[in-house]
């Protein structure tokens, strides 16, 4: 086997496979036909001596032995990325693409306000948006298949760079007629444990939510599989429950109520609840110098009722 049956363009066909599982939508973000990109990759596992993928009817699977090969392309790509940032003079400065992702209770609500002034500073930048969960965010970030996470601090930082931007309050949102309407001077107190709706367990917005009450981890009861149908689970009257300021709203700062529905109210008596909104990348990454830009960025333009933050306050 010599190098010259490799090419880094085999490679991204293969990695979006493996990200994918379908030849197709893998075709389609390579910008190349299906029919070339199953060529190319039947002429690779060739040129290995083995099967990088079992391909059914109905899926894709990467075999035992693709699973390494498919992780160390990763990581040649990444290094092939770090040469052309060399070697075209960015001097670590963001070109090209980017893959960003952020959370799921974070990114419908954060990108609104950050796209604007991305596509504005960084015109000729290339935007891959994504979300999940936190841990499966920073395994594909450590894995190199994408670049950086919106997430909330703190996180497991060993070989990654984690750039707090902002705190966001958390609201008590509870449906219109409930018993805390007219309460003054609504603390955390006043919440009933039994009827505080929470997501399902992976999503770190129900760990916060838990903390912020005092609460331990409980199991049984009811819980959304997302942030919007949690709040439509208050707005019939199921509970109550704790939303992140950001998607209390809309961009144009008009109120998430769902017709009207659902009331959000601030807590007193201090320091609100909340969480610490950051960045994370990858510390070998060469753009280090455009991620702490974009960081910058972001913490200089933090949505109205949120609070710019340094590295230091972090925990």
């Amino acid at each position: 086997m010599t190098l010259a049956g490799l090419s880094l363009r085999d490679l991204e066909y293969v990695v979006a496979v493996a990200e994918l599982r379908h030849f197709g939508r893998a075709a389609e973000r390579c910008a190349v036909s299906q029919p070339s990109l199953s060529a190319q990759i039947r002429k690779l596992e060739e040129t290995l001596g083995l099967a990088l993928f079992e391909r059914t009817s109905r899926k894709v699977l990467l075999t035992p032995r693709g699973e390494p090969i498919v992780a160390q392309a990763r990581v040649v790509l990444d290094e092939a990325r770090r040469l052309m940032a060399l070697a075209d003079g960015s001097d670590g400065r963001l070109t090209g693409r980017l893959r960003l992702a952020a959370i799921h209770t974070l990114g419908p609500y954060l990108f609104p306000h950050i796209l604007p002034p991305l596509r504005s500073i960084w015109p000729d930048l290339t935007l891959i948006l994504s979300e999940g969960r936190t841990d499966a965010l920073l395994e594909e970030l450590r894995d190199g298949r994408i670049d950086a996470v919106l997430l909330a601090l703190p996180v497991e930082s060993d070989g990654l760079v984690a750039e707090p931007l902002f705190f966001e309050p958390f609201l008590l949102a509870h449906p219109i007629g409930h018993r805390l309407c007219g309460t003054p001077d609504l603390l955390l107190g006043d919440l009933d444990a039994g009827e505080l709706l929470l997501l399902e367990e992976g999503h770190c917005l129900r760990d916060q939510a838990l903390a912020a009450c005092g609460l331990t981890a409980r199991g049984g009861g009811v819980h959304a599989t997302g942030l919007e149908t949690l709040r439509h689970m208050v707005a019939a009257g199921a509970g109550c429950t704790l939303m992140p300021l950001l998607a209390t709203r809309g961009v144009d700062g008009s109120t998430a109520g769902v017709g009207g529905l659902v009331e959000y109210r601030p807590f007193d008596g201090g320091k609100p609840p909340g969480r610490v909104v950051g960045l994370v990348w990858r510390a070998s990454d060469p753009r280090d110098r455009g991620l702490r830009e974009l960081a910058d960025l972001l913490r200089r333009g933090t949505p109205a009722g949120t609070e710019p933050l340094l590295s230091q306050k972090v925990d």
